[in-house]
């Protein structure tokens, strides 16, 4: 049975009028409010249905612009998770009575793909922020459409985002870590400047503190972002006589991926001798060997609500506020962390 307004309702704990007036993008909702009752929407996966009057595609075109500003993180690695953001906003669109169609760029200048949103028959635009500045998104928040950011986050920009919340799910997966009895854990950041990467550092750091767990600047790695630089990078380290801790907790599965294949050349056993956790669950990080325990998040609730969002921005009569959305991550557990802490680090300081 599929869900009602009034389930959202219970869920978000707020009444059915509520529910009427966010999913129609009406006025006078608190910010608070109206996240919840989104977030209570996607979870029970009520569909936003459009006007009566209107079939599938006839309110208009959205659409998705795949940006690839660099390419170290929106390459064809990751092709497999964007498709996840690209199922949930379309099946979101088809729900709400409109056409989405995906756009892709790869190396274009952001002003360029700015402009040419000029005069384009949409009736909105939502963009992958992942490899975008902060400039850069502020370019967008100037065209006279409406606007949704996925895949970044900005606290002083005035426009709507939907994220993946990177600091539960890196406390997610030290709660796991120290639970097992880990107490000398590092992290592998990327080089590579993206929001998500340095909120998942920044998360690494403070919940380190919060788990009452020492914590060395010296057991932050850095390394490339593609799995050929992650792969060079940690082997260069290595070399270098690497004091390699317990556990990694990496940037991205990819990276995992990188610095596993350099950690063998120097028989570093996973998870016998050194335990991993990635962050993105690709398809790949479960048919691995070992089988890698990584973060998993709802992309296609991202896109959800992306989809949702948008749609409401679309039926005000006014410039709401700026709604931004976190959403959570589960921690799939698989065989690449060890059951307790390994005795000792290991020092390397030659190649095999």
């Amino acid at each position: 049975m599929s869900s009602t307004v009034r389930d959202v309702a219970a869920r978000a704990q707020v009444s059915a009028a509520t529910v009427s007036l966010v999913l129609n993008g009406k006025g006078g909702i608190s910010d608070e409010t109206r996240t919840r009752v989104l977030m209570a929407a996607a979870e029970l996966k009520y569909e936003v249905r459009a006007p009566k009057v209107a079939k599938a595609g006839t309110l208009g075109t959205l659409r998705f612009l795949k940006i690839a500003k660099h390419g170290h993180t929106v390459n064809r690695d990751h092709n497999t998770f964007i498709s996840d953001y690209i199922d949930g906003m379309s099946s979101q669109a088809a729900a709400c009575g409109y056409k989405l169609e995906v756009v892709s760029h790869e190396g274009r200048a952001i002003e360029d793909i700015v402009a040419s949103l000029s005069g384009a028959a949409l009736s909105g635009v939502v963009v992958l922020g992942t490899e975008l500045s902060e400039a850069d998104v502020k370019l967008f928040e100037a065209c006279a459409l409406p606007l949704v950011v996925i895949d970044t986050f900005h606290d002083v920009i005035e426009c709507d985002f939907v994220n993946m919340n990177n600091k539960d799910a890196v406390f997610k997966i030290l709660a796991h870590l120290a639970e097992r009895g880990f107490k000398h854990i590092g992290f592998v950041a990327s080089n590579v400047q993206t929001i998500n990467f340095r909120l998942r550092r920044e998360a690494f750091v403070d919940g380190m503190k919060h788990f009452g767990l020492a914590f060395n600047t010296r057991d932050i790695v850095t390394v490339d972002s593609t799995y050929d630089g992650a792969y060079a990078d940690m082997l260069a380290k290595l070399r270098a006589g690497l004091v390699v801790p317990e556990c990694y907790v990496c940037t991205n599965d990819i990276i995992t991926y990188g610095c596993i294949k350099a950690l063998r050349e120097f028989d570093i056993r996973i998870p016998k001798h050194l335990s991993l956790v990635g962050f993105d669950n690709l398809p790949m990080s479960a048919t691995m060997d070992p089988p890698l325990t990584t973060i998993d998040v709802s992309k296609r609730k991202i896109g959800n609500l992306a989809i949702t969002l948008l749609a409401g921005q679309i039926r005000s009569q006014v410039i709401e506020p700026a709604v931004k959305i976190l959403v959570g991550a589960e921690l799939v557990i698989r065989s690449s962390v060890a059951q307790k802490a390994a005795k000792r680090s290991r020092t390397l300081s030659n190649a095999t």
